[in-house]
């Protein structure tokens, strides 16, 4: 070690620590002391965790969830619109609704880097399809339709298409009650209360199958399960960037 000379002056302890680690013990000291004061702060100095590539900061997740799940509830109330402004047209509704379905299930995909989510939208897709396409005839029929008891009279066969001839108080109807299937609950000879709308926009059909509040709540239903998977997305997504699971740069 370098002693203090309280007599001599600095440049004389300067000169006298410098011959001690010029010394054949005190080179190897000096040297050993300057390398653990240039390593050991380096040794020591805490790391930072190193984000992985493509991982979302919790703000970003957060949005994104919100951005679908809105997403969501938009695509029931547009394909809903749709329905409404093309009654007449039933095809119209269910391609559009088919389109946006499956759009929200990519978006979903694309947010939880994942399928099993975006399959298991597909369930609630198939009840917001039902719901959005016959929520609008029904309404029709149940604002505006005429109530008749009819009878069946005669069938019509094509395929899976049956036509039901219906006679009323007032003679045949013009309308067949038309069934898709290969099982219809219907026989001639059978009576039924039938809704007719009087414009002709809208097809009859059965009073007693006739349930806009049933449909609503199908619609009401599936942007109920929409949301709750868009949720589930969103954090498992996030969980999976942030360990760099599945890396897809999006």
């Amino acid at each position: 070690m370098c002693s203090r000379n309280p007599s001599g002056s600095m440049r004389a302890q300067h000169r006298s620590c410098s011959e001690l680690r010029e010394g054949p013990y005190g080179q190897v000291a000096g040297r050993h002391y300057d390398l653990v004061m240039s390593t050991t702060p380096a040794q020591f100095q805490p790391t930072r965790p190193v984000p992985m590539a493509g991982a979302w900061s919790a703000g970003r997740s957060v949005g994104a969830t919100l951005l679908v799940a809105l997403l969501g509830l938009a695509i029931i109330g547009l394909n809903t619109v749709i329905a409404y402004l093309t009654v007449a047209w039933p095809a119209v509704p269910i391609a559009t609704g088919v389109v946006l379905c499956l759009g929200f299930s990519m978006a979903v995909y694309l947010l939880h880097r994942a399928n099993w989510l975006a399959i298991l939208s597909m369930v609630w897709a198939l009840i917001i399809l039902v719901g959005s396409v016959q929520l609008a005839p029904e309404a029709v029929l149940e604002t505006r339709g005429v109530r008749q008891e009819v009878t069946i009279t005669d069938v019509e066969v094509n395929g899976k298409r049956h036509a039901f001839n219906l006679q009323g108080s007032n003679g045949p109807l013009d309308e067949q009650l038309i069934y898709q299937g290969s099982s219809p609950s219907y026989r001639v000879g059978d009576r039924l209360a039938v809704l007719v709308d009087p414009d002709g926009v809208v097809e009859l059909e059965n009073a007693d199958s006739v349930d806009s509040t049933g449909k609503l709540g199908m619609l009401v239903y599936g942007g109920i399960g929409w949301t709750l998977i868009a949720l589930l997305a969103g954090w498992r997504g996030h969980v999976r960037r942030r360990k760099g699971r599945y890396a897809v740069s999006i």
